[in-house]
């Protein structure tokens, strides 16, 4: 079937960005949407809009055959499926290779050998490429079997969920004698979250950075990695802040560069193509170890394409379409610094609790070097059925410094009324001395800042922020009074100079 249409399968910001996408390339789009998202952003900007069915995602957009139905239906030679919701699932990627249907995003073989997490970890092991010490055996582990390894692995550990991500069916291990326990409420959410309730365990790296090398890989074999992403503030193991380059790596091209390699080899292991993105831990001697591979778009995507200059999702269909990568790894630079916020419909002073209602007001800001994905409008409603991400904050700027600072004006510019958000968290965090130094891994949002904290420092210190703005002011209109009185002279003698002039002229 002719890549000309595509259906998105998928909902939100990130059905709009796949939908621009289409736009430039000249292709036709086609969305599907459930009984709460009729009038969904998404629905509007697409050229067809099908209905999938109820609100429920196990009742829309989990819904395989009816996708796949659609699709053929409406003449969709390819289906993309954005991140979540079904893309990771080989199954899905194999429907649609069975049906003649192109799937933007990696084989079947691709997703089942990484979205297994032991296989994934046993499979780049052979490769050469470092893992967290953990349970790297495949299939099935018994309780019996965990409890005898995880004293060999060592205290404190993780049980993770072999399946699926964003830490369901993830538990903290600090003894053997609370692991039972444990191991019980692992598996109980891993089921009902992936229906799968298969766990391993992993070492538990301290004071570690979570840092991601994102790929791009043809049909050619070409693979070639875009550098790296900061994504180490997390909370519920939840990406909250994403940057690109990560200042823990800064100026250190080689570690970026070998970080780089370890990534491409890895997938390369599995013969993989299209978008992909391989996560390390990286402690705080610089050892690291790799975490997994998602198998897809990553939420923060914008940044690697903010100082790459490469739109990843064009990229996508272009491989799709069976094209060559048109750049090579010698092109690859990074340019600048660009930072994402999540902005989420959640309460940050009330344990992030979720915010549903009507958007009455959604003012986005502008300005340069700043960019808003969106799939929101005034009058749009908050659902309960959905992740509560409203939108994500994007900024260049040529360094950190300025990019934080673009930042803090776009957070500052941007206006949501109706729901609460955690916009007042991002601009509480902005503020941290460490996170301004680049000190913090993925334990700093949840042992190391707190929202009262953080509003009890604006009330304490005002003076000081104060008397730091009056500097800042002087030091200004110092330099300023230097640049107009180069020439020695000031603005009233140059006005009598020109009076003379003319009198002298007549």
């Amino acid at each position: 079937m002719p890549l000309s249409k595509v259906l998105i399968a998928n909902r939100g910001e990130i059905a709009v960005r796949i939908q621009r996408a289409c736009r430039e390339l000249g292709l036709k789009t086609v969305a599907v949407f459930s009984e709460a998202d009729r009038t969904a952003l998404h629905v509007r900007y697409a050229d067809e809009a099908y209905l999938l069915g109820p609100s429920p995602s196990s009742e829309s957009y989990l819904r395989m055959d009816k996708i796949i139905d659609i699709a053929k239906q409406s003449g969709a030679g390819a289906i993309h499926p954005g991140y979540g919701f079904l893309a990771e699932r080989a199954e899905f990627s194999q429907a649609c290779q069975d049906e003649g249907i192109s799937f933007i995003g990696p084989k079947p073989s691709s997703i089942a050998a990484m979205g297994d997490k032991a296989v994934a970890r046993k499979t780049v092991a052979e490769a050469g490429v470092p893992v967290v010490p953990g349970t790297e055996g495949e299939g099935d582990l018994r309780d019996e079997d965990l409890l005898r390894l995880a004293p060999e692995i060592g205290f404190p550990l993780l049980i993770k969920a072999t399946a699926g991500g964003g830490g369901k069916g993830m538990r903290e291990v600090n003894s053997i004698a609370e692991m039972p326990r444990l191991l019980e409420a692992a598996r109980r959410e891993a089921e009902a979250s992936f229906g799968d309730g298969n766990v391993y365990l992993e070492k538990l790296i301290e004071q570690a950075r979570h840092i991601e090398i994102q790929i791009m890989a043809d049909n050619h074999g070409n693979v070639v990695h875009l550098g790296e992403r900061e994504c180490s503030l997390q909370r519920r193991h939840q990406k909250l802040l994403e940057e690109s380059p990560s200042p823990f790596i800064g100026e250190n091209e080689a570690f970026r560069q070998e970080l780089g390699s370890v990534a491409v080899k890895a997938a390369k292991a599995v013969g993989y193509v299209n978008a992909g993105t391989i996560e390390f831990l990286v402690d705080s001697e610089g050892h690291y170890y790799f975490l997994e591979m998602n198998t897809r778009l990553q939420v923060e995507h914008p940044v690697t394409e903010a100082v790459t200059g490469i739109d990843i999702v064009k990229e996508q269909i272009r491989i799709a379409r069976d094209r060559n990568l048109p750049f090579t790894q010698e092109d690859i630079k990074l340019n600048g610094w660009a930072m994402e916020c999540r902005v989420n419909a959640e309460d940050p002073y009330m344990n992030f609790m979720p915010s549903t209602g009507k958007i009455n007001h959604h003012d986005i800001p502008t300005g340069p070097g700043v960019r808003v994905d969106t799939g929101v409008y005034d009058g749009f409603e908050i659902s309960p059925y959905y992740d509560s991400l409203i939108s994500k904050v994007i900024v260049w700027g040529e360094t950190r410094g300025q990019a934080i600072l673009r930042m803090r004006r776009a957070l500052e510019e941007y206006k949501i009324i109706g729901v609460l958000t955690n916009i007042p968290f991002h601009q509480n965090l902005l503020g941290q001395h460490r996170f301004i130094a680049g000190r913090f891994d993925t334990r700093f949002v949840e042992e190391r800042f707190s929202m009262d904290q953080a509003e009890e420092a604006k009330e304490t210190y005002p003076e000081i922020a104060a008397i730091m703005a009056t500097l800042v002011a002087h030091e200004q209109s110092e330099l300023s009074a230097q640049i107009i009185r180069t020439s020695g002279r000031n603005g009233s003698g140059d006005w009598k100079r020109s009076g003379r002039w003319k009198r002298m002229l007549e």
